[in-house]
């Protein structure tokens, strides 16, 4: 089985159509969503749209995706993620609105090998930056491979024996991590439509575990036209200067 890894859209419709056309040249057989679809960009519809007919095998919601439910959710965000959640919220459509706030919440254990989560498998909103963080979320994943996202940030935590292993995210357009027997995986591929690992170039993953391996992906989409739309939906023009930063 090959499953097309998808997380941290942020309603980046340019940067979701690269992915997509590249993934399917590349072929996969299903599709995962680790959350947040929406939030931050200007084609909130389009991307739920573009997600659903993929017909997910599994998806689990972020915390943008929860503003669906109101904009209390926002609670903790920055003013600018705050006026983002507004816009978004009030753009859904009644019936994309009513789908993103019924998304589960992870972790979702999707077969032997894999279980998905948008934080953490023991905190949906929690961030896995550092060592800590990641033994914890290896001690509590109940799967040898946990995919998470959140964090906008590509990065392979590994513990092998006792020992503890973190990979960054690599410079190429494509990279492999071949999937050992008896080693706990805690990987995050990177957002699609909001990076912040100062690579502003799409991520995404498709995990194939008939090879035990994870193929990892960087993209360069149409910037400039997702940058155009967001300030001519009258969002915080920071949000699209920070697109082409990649942070």
């Amino acid at each position: 089985m090959r499953y097309l890894i998808l997380t941290d859209i942020h309603a980046n419709l340019e940067a979701l159509e690269t992915v997509l056309s590249d993934a399917q040249v590349r072929g996969y057989d299903e599709t995962l969503v680790l959350g947040d679809l929406v939030g931050y960009g200007a084609d909130p519809n389009a991307v739920v749209d573009r997600v659903r007919a993929l017909q997910p095998t599994a998806m689990v919601r972020g915390n943008h995706d929860k503003v669906a439910f109101g904009l209390d959710q926002a609670e903790g965000f920055n003013t600018v993620a705050r006026e983002a959640a507004q816009w978004t919220l009030e753009a859904l459509t009644p019936e994309n609105r009513e789908w993103v706030a019924a998304l589960p919440q992870g972790p979702r254990a999707v077969d032997d090998l894999i279980e998905i989560c948008h934080g953490a498998p023991y905190d949906e909103d929690a961030y896995i930056f550092d060592e800590t963080d990641a033994r914890l979320a290896l001690k509590t994943a109940t799967r040898p491979l946990c995919l998470f996202g959140h964090t906008h940030y590509p990065v392979t935590f590994e513990l092998r024996n006792g020992s503890f292993t973190r990979r960054g995210p690599a410079a190429e357009t494509e990279a492999r991590l071949e999937l050992s027997e008896g080693v706990a995986y805690l990987l995050n591929p990177g957002s699609v439509g909001q990076p912040r690992d100062g690579d502003p170039r799409a991520a995404y993953a498709i995990v194939d575990t008939g090879a035990k391996r994870v193929e990892l992906f960087r993209l360069t989409y149409p910037l400039e036209a997702a940058q155009a739309k967001v300030i001519s939906a009258g969002l915080p023009e920071i949000l699209a200067r920070r697109l082409a930063a990649g942070r």
